[in-house]
């Protein structure tokens, strides 16, 4: 059963500290095998990339050619979707997109006090790598939520890499990519493919950024290859904080810690409700709805180890709690959400009311689904449309402008023992 908790116990805060602060990650140390990897793919390109492929996804490619899945297969996956799941991912690529153009942010360009022009840009990274976990139990939903807020914010071009361990890839993710405007997809997966990207090789030229989730031997790739390439985030196990009150049905409350459980045996689903009695039938509800789940072994073990049902004597006054957990995805099942969420600092994205569950976001919504895990909603965003431009300041002078800063300038060059700053200034000063 998973961990039951009261607010005003004096030793909630440990109790809280070593459920948040326990090692959810997957415990391999993969940072050697990673390099070896990473640098075998920077020496070997292609022909290091088919060597993988066969050891780690048992796929043999006859040439490096034929790592690139052709528009042909494309077509025929699509062919082979059902036309009512084909609707729904057009239905959902449609709000992803018409949210993330209010996304889009504005420049400024104007003319100081003193003469000086100065303004801001955003312009599209030029190429970006879409890393998207693969075989049959892939998401098509997340190729939608990174690729269409790629090309809404207008990148050039969006490749997309994809392991098809046995040659097995779910022909859903294939019709969303093509849905979501991606140009290049690969049938490569694994450090491997991060490295590909990162590095180019004679087939894959290389990207300017890589986004998307992976295990552990993809997330130690991108952060062995950032600096090299830009990465959207260091994705962890999925994660789920319910507020709810009594007046909620517990099957619903459930169901949707459940709809995190079911990811990953590593997920973590908490609730936070104030009577201890609703939080007994949300335990006895999720024990029934485990019964029915067809990944119910995942999502048991998931809720057994790490899952929580917290008492608390006020709703609102569990709002430090909220930030310090800095949930991924925060359920507000509560009569006033509103009130309660312009208070919350920190959480990936908020779901306003009884009516708002977490699934919602996760397909149809709009907002990217991709969104920072293990409290880094502290400190960071889910992905959207700025992570795909960038901003580039703007400045201009003229000479009486210039002969305005010169002075300042020259000083704190000089306090900085910068003589050329100085120097670069005063030589155009003494002209004007």
């Amino acid at each position: 059963m998973a961990t039951k908790m009261n607010f005003v116990d004096p030793d909630f805060q440990n109790r809280i500290d070593l459920l948040v602060n326990a090692r959810r990650e997957v415990d391999l140390d993969v940072n050697e095998l990673v390099c070896d990897i990473l640098e075998n793919i920077r020496l070997r390109r292609d022909e290091a990339l088919l060597e993988y492929t066969k050891k780690f996804d048992r796929l043999s490619l006859g040439n490096p050619a034929d790592m690139k899945i052709s528009e042909a297969e494309i077509i025929s996956a699509r062919a082979n979707c059902n036309n009512k799941t084909l609707a729904a991912l057009e239905h959902a690529a449609g709000r992803i997109e018409s949210y993330h153009k209010r996304q889009l942010p504005q420049g400024f360009d104007y003319i100081d006090d003193e003469g000086v022009r100065l303004g801001s840009r955003w312009t599209a990274i030029s190429s970006v790598g879409l890393y998207v976990p693969g075989g049959t139990a892939a998401y098509p939903s997340s190729v939608l939520m990174s690729a269409v807020p790629a090309r809404v914010a207008g990148v050039e071009r969006v490749v997309m890499v994809v392991p098809t361990p046995d040659g097995s890839l779910n022909p859903l993710v294939l019709a969303a990519a093509s849905i979501g405007g991606v140009d290049e997809i690969y049938r490569v997966g694994g450090a491997q493919a991060v490295a590909a990207l990162a590095y180019g090789t004679e087939t894959i030229k290389p990207v300017d950024k890589i986004v998307g989730p992976g295990n552990a031997y993809v997330a130690a790739a991108k952060r062995r290859v950032f600096g090299v390439v830009g990465i959207d985030m260091i994705a962890g196990p999925s994660e789920i904080l319910i507020v709810a009150d009594s007046k909620n049905n517990p099957n619903w409350i459930a169901a949707d810690l459940l709809s995190q459980a079911e990811h990953d045996k590593d997920a973590q689903s908490i609730l936070i409700c104030e009577d201890e009695t609703f939080g007994d039938l949300v335990i006895k509800a999720v024990d029934q709805q485990l019964a029915e789940l067809p990944r119910a072994e995942m999502a048991r073990e998931s809720w057994e180890k790490h899952g929580a049902v917290i008492t608390v004597e006020k709703l609102t006054d569990v709002i430090p709690l909220v930030d310090y957990l800095a949930p991924e995805h925060l359920e507000l099942a509560i009569a006033e959400p509103e009130a309660f969420a312009k208070d919350v600092r920190n959480a990936g994205a908020i779901f306003l009311g009884r009516y708002t569950p977490e699934a919602v976001g996760d397909y149809i919504a709009g907002p990217s689904h991709v969104l920072p895990t293990s409290r880094s909603a502290k400190f960071s965003s889910g992905l959207g449309v700025t992570e795909f431009l960038k901003r580039t300041s703007i400045i201009g002078c003229d000479a009486n402008s210039l002969s305005k800063l010169t002075q300042s300038a020259e000083i704190l060059a000089r306090e900085e023992g910068l003589d050329a700053h100085a120097r670069s200034l005063m030589l155009r000063y003494k002209e004007l």
